[in-house]
């Protein structure tokens, strides 16, 4: 087994994808289909 040196180890990227994109991008496409509806079948305020 070989070990890893600091230079190395701080080297290391991870291959996740942040809850903070997923995040922003759902929110992003809810809000485009928010506008569409409002577009497509505008409603009388209340």
């Amino acid at each position: 087994m070989k070990n890893l040196s600091k230079k190395n180890l701080l080297a290391i990227k991870g291959g996740s994808v942040s809850l903070a994109k997923i995040g922003g991008i759902g929110a992003g496409i809810i809000f485009l289909i928010g506008v569409i509806d409002g577009f497509i079948r505008p409603l009388k305020c209340r």
